[in-house]
């Protein structure tokens, strides 16, 4: 017969077979964990996308609430207990995991507690109420504004607004405004129903329709609407219910291709005339950002003064 290879155990004798050796036994306290790994890996598939939603939904109030834990340290204690807390969820969901718990029920208490500390029930919304700390800052800023208008040698130059109004300007809204500040107040028209029911109940066609666009050389004519609609939103422009003392201002207007289409959409048109304005603090903030010092120094075409609150309303009010 053939001789066996040397690492095949021999039979003994009488008939036993030497036993096999097995894995040491694991503790008791890790075998339930050892056995839910299958479960957490499927759970971790499909929590995946679900977790991913969660943290964009939260990443801006995490934001928020770091900026003001710079600033306000209750703001900041109370981040620091909320890691704190957020650490002892985790914990607590190993723990569950190696007692025996199901893996679902374990997954579903500790996203509930971590649900909690990210979304944190605010009436008031996202602003929570003021602390004692933050209303004693703000008395010591209001404190420190008053005493810098009462100090005769500030170099305070320009309103504290304009920086943040120079910001949120297109390029083709500061040529509006230069023309508005250099060319004056400009036309514009509204196109409404006439005829004997317009004499009744006149309904707006057109509102706004004007020159402004191409007359400060806007790249983009079609935005001029929204332009105007920002510029009256900053405080800068506000609309007249008023005509311009020359009609001739209006002759050119009322010839573009807008306004004729305006007036041939419907059977009886009527048109009214309308101004745009700079408000005085459009001017001003012109005068400021948008001109030299020496050009600011010059006079400019005047602008009437907006009405009370029940006037100035933008063109497609």
């Amino acid at each position: 017969m053939t001789q066996e290879h040397d690492d095949v155990p021999e039979v003994e004798r009488d008939g036993t077979v030497p036993p096999v050796q097995r894995l040491p036994a694991l503790p008791e306290s890790v075998a339930p964990a050892v056995e839910a790994l299958p479960g957490l890996a499927r759970v971790a598939a499909s929590a995946w996308w679900h977790t991913t939603e969660w943290g964009v939904r939260t990443s801006a109030r995490a934001g928020r609430r770091m900026a003001r834990a710079v600033t306000d340290p209750s703001e900041a204690a109370s981040l620091a207990r909320d890691a704190t807390e957020a650490a002892t969820v985790i914990g607590d969901l190993a723990r569950s995991v190696t007692s025996g718990v199901p893996i679902s029920r374990a997954l579903m208490s500790a996203g509930e507690s971590l649900g909690e500390l990210a979304d944190p029930p605010d009436p008031a919304g996202d602003r929570a109420p003021p602390t004692t700390d933050t209303m004693a800052s703000l008395r010591q800023r209001g404190a420190e504004l008053l005493e810098r208008s009462r100090d005769v040698w500030s170099t305070d130059v320009g309103h504290p607004a304009y920086e943040r109004i120079l910001d949120e300007l297109a390029p083709d809204e500061a040529r509006i405004l230069l023309l508005l500040l250099q060319g004056g107040p400009q036309p514009s028209v509204d196109v409404r129903t006439g005829g004997p029911i317009g004499m009744v109940n006149s309904q707006l066609v057109a509102p706004g329709l004007s020159m402004i666009g191409a007359r400060a050389g806007c790249r983009h004519l079609d935005q001029v609407p929204a332009y105007l609609n920002n510029l009256f939103r900053l405080g800068l422009v506000w609309f007249s219910r008023e005509s311009l003392r020359d009609p001739m201002d209006y002759q050119v207007v009322e010839a573009q291709p807008d306004v004729l289409a305006a007036v041939h959409s419907v059977k009886f048109a009527k048109i009214v005339r309308r101004s745009i304005h700079l408000t005085p603090f459009g001017e001003d903030f012109c005068r400021t950002c948008l001109v030299d010092e020496s050009v600011a120094a010059t006079d400019f075409p005047e602008h009437a003064p907006p009405p009370e609150p029940e006037g100035g309303e933008p063109p497609n009010a």
